[in-house]
C-alpha cells in the first residue's frame, strides 16, 4: 500500500468543502472548513506540507508523484489556466488543469472532475475521468459546457423579464406557450433560475472567462450574460423588481407543471 497522502484546498468554498468531507469520511469561511473536518494552514508552508494542491475545489485522487502537484479547477479560461501553469515553470510543483462538471457532492451522487496533466497523454490520476490531452483542455471543456448550461440559464433570464416589461400578459402567454410547446425548457426553467439567483455573484466573472474563450464578434454573448448576471446581484441585494418578477414566474410555471 502507498503511504497516506494529503491534500491542501485552497479557498473551500461550497464545492470545496463538500468534496474536502467527501475525502476525508469515504469556505469560504473557517467554521464551513472546520466543519468538513478541515485545518488551517499557512499558504507558504503548503507546498512544503502537501502531496497536492488544489484551488477552489479539490479532486479525490490516488497520489502517484514525488513533488507536490496543484490541481487548478477553477472555471477560467485556457488561456487564464495556462499563465497560471506558467507561475509554476521553475519550480518542481506538477501543474495539472482540472474542471468540475456538476454540483458539490452529496449523498450518493458525485460531480465529474475532469484533468489535462501538459504531457499530451493525461493525468495519472485514477480518480479523474481523464483528458488525454494539454494544459487548457480541461479548462475549455469548462467553458464549452459552462457556457451551454449557465448561458441558457441566462437566455430564460433575459426572455422572461423582457416579456414582462412588455406587458404582464406577455409573460403569462409566454408561460403556457412554454407549458404547452417545450414542457423540457419549462421544466429545467423551473430548476435552473432559482439555483442561479443565491450564485449570480460568481457567474459575472465566469461569463466573462467564457466571453474571451469564444473571443471575437461571438464573445459579446457571453460578455451580455455577464452583464445580466451583474444586473440580477444588484436586485438580488436590493429584492429588486428583476428577482421578484422572476420569483413570480417561476412559481406560476410550478402550479402549471402540477396540474
Amino acid at each position: 500500500m502507498p503511504p497516506p497522502q494529503t491534500i491542501a484546498i485552497i479557498a473551500a468554498g461550497a464545492m470545496g468543502s463538500a468534496v474536502a468531507q467527501r475525502l476525508i469520511n469515504a469556505g469560504a469561511t473557517r467554521e464551513r472548513a472546520r466543519d468538513a473536518g478541515m485545518r488551517d494552514v499557512p499558504f507558504p508552508e503548503l507546498t512544503t506540507r502537501k502531496d497536492y494542491l488544489t484551488t477552489y475545489n479539490a479532486a479525490p485522487v490516488e497520489a502517484r508523484a514525488e513533488s507536490p502537484i496543484y490541481v487548478d479547477c477553477n472555471a477560467v479560461s485556457p488561456e487564464t489556466v495556462k499563465g497560471i501553469a506558467s507561475l509554476f515553470a521553475d519550480s518542481d510543483v506538477r501543474f495539472i488543469d482540472a474542471c468540475i462538471i456538476g454540483w458539490p457532492p452529496k449523498d450518493n451522487y458525485n460531480p465529474t472532475f475532469y484533468a489535462a496533466a501538459g504531457r499530451g497523454d493525461g493525468a495519472p490520476l485514477s480518480k479523474f475521468a481523464e483528458l488525454r490531452s494539454n494544459i487548457g483542455d480541461a479548462s475549455a471543456l469548462k467553458m464549452s459546457y459552462a457556457g451551454i448550461v449557465k448561458g441558457l440559464t441566462g437566455l430564460f433570464t433575459t426572455m422572461i423579464l423582457s416579456a414582462h416589461a412588455a406587458s404582464p400578459a406577455t409573460a403569462d402567454a409566454l408561460l403556457l406557450e412554454l407549458r404547452h410547446s417545450q414542457p423540457a425548457l419549462l421544466d429545467r426553467l423551473i430548476r435552473a433560475i432559482p439555483d442561479m439567483l443565491p450564485k449570480a455573484y460568481r457567474w459575472v466573472d465566469e461569463m466573462r472567462e467564457i466571453s474571451g474563450f469564444v473571443g471575437g464578434p461571438l464573445g459579446g454573448i457571453h460578455e451580455g450574460m455577464a452583464n445580466l448576471y451583474e444586473r440580477m446581484v444588484q436586485s438580488i441585494a436590493e429584492n429588486g423588481d428583476d428577482k421578484r418578477i422572476l420569483e413570480a414566474f417561476v412559481e406560476a410555471a410550478r402550479r402549471e407543471t402540477s396540474e
